[in-house]
């Protein structure tokens, strides 16, 4: 198991995908010579600040054909993003604020204007990076545009250290690893011990959709996963009305929290936002308060904080809903989004102030289908949660839970802090308490 860098225990990311971001892609035309569009979300870095988070987590800014997944070049900047001196710049104006920068790295797959992929008809050596043969290499999940890396290969192994180190030494804090299920993870396991060596202080958070996460991540020496468990069940069970499905999910949680910091989110950029996602938009605040009160590490998506609406289509162009481009800030909000926009200020800055979350613990101490009321606890230190969203009132006795007078710390309605005895949450409200 390896033990991430301590300033993870921090860490709560602001989600951007660079090129829909900034209008890159799709556009009308490519970007002229002069434009450096990836500065422009280096505009918006007051803007993470004052949400409060302490990280930019950027999707992928190498040079692509298309939608930045299908790599063509890992030491490039991608040319309708800009060039180096936009990535320096970038990461030195996050840095001067104190954020984090996460870069998102392909590396199962590339695309097809990949230098060895165009030479692998007629170069043996430049062949072996691919899985299969010439005409018939294997492609990612039926996508004929996506190659698959050899990643028995030795040179490849090394090439995706470098490209790591290399990125490293210009500023990054670390790497999401897109698809990192669908390579071996004994090629993880000999890559990132090696880049470690050399940086020490990087994390890495593979993307990760099904099966045992914990063994994987411990196989394939990773720092972190994605929580995508813990996604499906927020929004299923407030839409079904079936909190046993979260506290499931929740159980399952506390195992993966022992072994690592799990990434957790309840929107992201390959999938539907949390407001269209969720039938009620007033519990859009029910998902968010789980995800800021459960641990791991939080990662919100640009846009989510404003309440941006987006589904997500499976089609051609059917992500461009949820990637939108985003003028420059300030944003222009209505009385609706300036509530979302707080209760995101008001549950992140609770995070920040209860840094033991990051390791905390779940336990349910009432549960029905449709009110849930669960401790988070890490050591001596808890708060007391209440969903509801039943047509009726909660109310529970302190005692009953087997818990004391506690504090009232948020929640719908604005309730006053004042101290109780007892949870009283209105119909499809919300409470966090503490104890005293």
């Amino acid at each position: 198991m390896t033990v991430a860098p301590s300033w993870v225990q921090h860490a709560i990311w602001w989600q951007v995908y660079p090129l829909g971001f900034v209008g890159a892609f799709p556009a009308e035309s490519p970007a002229g010579p002069g434009e450096h569009r990836l500065r422009r979300i280096a505009d918006w870095f007051d803007h993470a600040i004052e949400l409060g988070v302490s990280g930019v987590a950027l999707g992928p800014v190498f040079a692509s054909r298309t939608h930045g997944y299908d790599t063509t070049d890992h030491y490039r900047i991608d040319p309708r993003l800009g060039d180096d001196d936009d990535f320096d710049y970038l990461v030195a104006e996050a840095h001067r604020r104190g954020l984090r920068v996460l870069l998102d790295g392909v590396f199962n797959h590339v695309g097809l204007d990949f230098a060895h992929y165009q030479q692998a008809p007629h170069d043996e050596s430049s062949a072996r990076w691919f899985r299969g043969r010439p005409g018939r290499f294997h492609t990612f999940e039926g996508h004929s545009e996506l190659i698959t890396l050899n990643h028995r290969n030795p040179d490849v192994v090394e090439y995706v250290v470098d490209v790591m180190v290399h990125w490293l030494q210009r500023g990054a804090d670390g790497w999401r690893l897109d698809a990192a299920y669908a390579a071996p993870q004994k090629f993880w396991a000999e890559v990132l011990p090696k880049v470690r060596d050399r940086h020490p202080e990087a994390w890495f958070v593979a993307e990760l959709i099904h099966g045992d996460y914990a063994a994987v991540v411990d196989a394939a020496r990773f720092d972190s996963a994605t929580q995508y468990e813990l996604w499906k069940a927020i929004w299923s069970s407030l839409n079904d009305g079936n909190f046993f499905e979260l506290d499931w999910a929740m159980q399952r949680h506390n195992d993966f929290v022992d072994r690592f910091g799990p990434l957790t989110f309840i929107g992201n950029h390959d999938v539907s936002r949390i407001a269209s996602r969720l039938e009620r938009p007033e519990q859009v605040a029910h998902a968010l308060v789980v995800l800021l009160t459960v641990g791991g590490v939080p990662s919100i998506y640009a846009g989510d904080e404003l309440g941006l609406r987006g589904v997500k289509e499976e089609r051609a162009g059917g992500d461009d809903a949820v990637r939108p481009e985003f003028g420059s800030p300030p944003p222009q909000l209505d009385p609706a989004d300036v509530q979302v926009w707080e209760l995101h200020r008001y549950l992140i800055g609770l995070r920040r102030r209860h840094p033991w979350l990051h390791r905390a613990h779940t336990k349910a101490l009432r549960l029905d289908n449709r009110q849930y009321v669960y401790q988070t606890r890490h050591g001596d230190d808890a708060l007391l949660v209440a969903l509801n969203i039943d047509d009726k009132p909660l109310r529970v006795k302190l005692s009953e839970l087997e818990v004391g007078q506690a504090q009232v710390v948020a929640g719908s309605a604005a309730p006053p802090p004042e101290t109780v005895d007892a949870v009283a949450v209105e119909p499809h409200g919300w409470r966090i308490l503490r104890s005293v």
